[in-house]
């Protein structure tokens, strides 16, 4: 008796199915290892942090950086996610012919309330196969930042990465890639804008 397989997606055939309609911005959905999954809608303490969030590095790195907002990068395990924020090499216009790639990114940000465990998991595995050097949670539920770097593949195989810091919703960072700029926790936990 055969087993049911699901199907599993290219970045191409994923473009694809946007191309011609299948798939659309308001679907929110976005390439995990070939598969479509759907986002979580984000909460009012979400989209405040990361709009505050995009602000601050806006104005902390103005034109040494691309700073983008949940919009695509491109992973070569056939992973096409959308991080709350990125902060990528170059201009806006070097994404023109495709998303940010592992080697072009200095950091990517998800900001997790209800999808915390999902952060920790499943999405750093993912970044950490891909390479991507630098990786932190905004953790609403803790008001903290959790910061990730050097990744590694274990001997049984599973991706994830050497170093795991925590900074306290009080404290200053600073942003990988741009030592000399650090970026204010107290402006991304502000007192009272977070249930």
């Amino acid at each position: 008796m055969a087993v049911a397989k699901p199907k599993r997606f290219t970045i191409d055939e994923y473009h694809r199915l946007i191309d011609l309609g299948f798939l659309t911005e308001g679907d929110r959905i976005e390439l995990i290892q070939g598969e479509l999954i759907s986002m979580t809608a984000k909460g009012r303490p979400h989209t405040v942090c990361a709009s505050i969030l995009c602000r601050q590095l806006d104005r902390l790195l103005g034109d040494r950086a691309v700073i983008r907002g949940q919009d695509p990068i491109a992973l070569p395990n056939q992973s096409e996610p959308e991080p709350d924020v990125v902060i990528a090499k170059g201009t806006d216009e070097d994404y023109l012919a495709h998303h940010p790639y592992p080697e072009d990114i200095f950091l990517v940000i998800e900001i997790s309330d209800k999808t915390l465990d999902y952060d920790q998991t499943t999405k750093l595995s993912l970044y950490a196969n891909a390479g991507v050097s630098n990786y932190w949670i905004v953790n609403l539920q803790e008001r903290q930042l959790e910061c990730y770097s050097q990744p590694y593949q274990n001997s049984q195989g599973k991706f994830g990465y050497l170093n795991k810091q925590i900074f306290l919703s009080h404290q200053e960072i600073p942003i990988p890639g741009f030592e000399d700029s650090m970026l204010n926790l107290k402006r991304i936990f502000p007192q009272g804008a977070i249930e």
